[in-house]
């Protein structure tokens, strides 16, 4: 058998067009971007043509994309960037209970060096409240902080009104999107943000690449030093090979966004009907906004059955899942999103996350809800 790989959110295969783009940087041209002999200025022209195309498909100028080594990177830059940069004293964020730990503990690091920080309730949907983000707002916020799209039960948050809401308050405003891009339209010259993260590896680029958008109004500390690299906003040689993957993945995703988008929201009813059939209705529990969501992402509970303990009898079939964030699903404990949605604990001892992409196929979807049914009605037996 075949495995079936279900967990897209995580990481997703480097596309075949990928590859191909980046294989040139690694053998015909290897120069250093930064060197001003031939073979430097060869490939720093390939990284100014990378950054162009990039920059028009997210609806920003060239100056405005910093090149990074991924999501976690890009929000740790924005965050420490921005709150370096303050000359007012200021020291309040907000964000919210159910960030990526890439944000999350960036925050709490600043906590311990006297910085205040206001963690945002959300409701059983994953949703926060805009009344919510007004109230936290004080005379000495320096930044909001929120991811676009939640990694773990997929939910949607209104950007563009808390954008609104910041702008009216001229306090700087970050979007963790690294879950959002390739999925969701964005152009940040319409958007009411002044930074956003952004990752390959979510669509179908290589690891280690990642960038954020910086508005060219907004002062930004550099966070890594010894270099003039990225207009002196990031130090290191950038992965040039890496560059292009990442802006080969965004030429061919973007096209096809919305047949994608389709294609997984078809395969989510799919999954959800066959388990509906063979367990029935009332036996499991999905988490996350049922409208206002992403359609790749499908969280589910089944009450009754440790999490763990079904994933394990799932990679036994072949069947790839995940607990949460790939970042955490090593370890044992609870989701800090489904526990800060306040959901029952055996909803939240009894999640799994479902991820779909460009690999699946309706067969695969098929045999992977026939199996979960399988492993369910076994486990909930014994």
């Amino acid at each position: 058998m075949n495995p079936i790989y279900l967990d897209h959110a995580a990481t997703t295969p480097v596309h075949p067009e990928v590859l191909e783009a980046m294989l040139p940087f690694y053998t015909a041209f290897f120069g250093n971007p930064s060197s001003t002999h031939s073979f430097g200025r060869a490939t720093r022209t390939a990284l100014n043509r990378f950054r162009d195309a990039m920059a028009k498909s997210l609806g920003c100028l060239p100056a405005e994309l910093i090149y990074t080594s991924g999501g976690t990177e890009s929000n740790n830059m924005a965050i420490f960037g921005i709150m370096n940069a303050n000359k007012d004293g200021k020291k309040h964020i907000i964000t919210t209970e159910i960030e990526h730990h890439a944000v999350l503990h960036p925050c709490e690091r600043l906590e311990s060096l006297g910085y205040e920080v206001t963690y945002l309730p959300v409701g059983p949907t994953g949703l926060i409240q805009i009344e919510d983000v007004e109230a936290a707002i004080r005379p000495d916020t320096a930044l909001i902080s929120m991811m676009y799209v939640n990694n773990e039960v997929g939910t949607i948050q209104p950007i563009e009104q808390v954008g609104h809401l910041a702008r009216s308050r001229q306090i700087p405003f970050h979007v963790d999107a690294v879950q959002a891009l390739g999925k969701l339209p964005l152009n940040v010259s319409e958007l009411p943000v002044d930074l956003m993260s952004f990752s390959a590896h979510k669509i179908y680029g290589p690891k280690g690449a990642g960038a954020l958008f910086v508005s060219k109004n907004t002062r930004l500390t550099p966070h890594v030093f010894g270099g003039a690299q990225e207009r002196k906003r990031r130090a290191g040689t950038e992965n040039v090979a890496a560059i292009a993957g990442f802006a080969k993945a965004l030429e061919v995703t973007l096209p096809m966004m919305d047949s994608m988008q389709s294609k997984v929201a078809e395969f989510r009813r799919l999954m959800i009907s066959i388990l509906e059939q063979q367990l029935g209705f009332d036996s499991f529990t999905i988490n996350g906004h049922k409208e206002q969501c992403i359609p790749h992402i499908l969280n589910i509970s089944f009450p009754g059955i440790q999490t763990e303990t079904l994933l394990m009898n799932l990679d036994l079939e072949e069947v790839a899942a995940a607990s949460g964030s790939a970042c955490t699903s090593g370890s044992l404990e609870v989701s800090h999103v489904l526990q800060a949605m306040k959901l029952p604990e055996n909803v939240t001892a009894s999640a799994v996350r479902f991820s779909f992409g460009m690999g699946n196929s309706k067969e695969q979807i098929e045999t992977a809800a026939q199996k979960i049914a399988t492993i369910v009605k076994r486990l909930r037996t014994i």
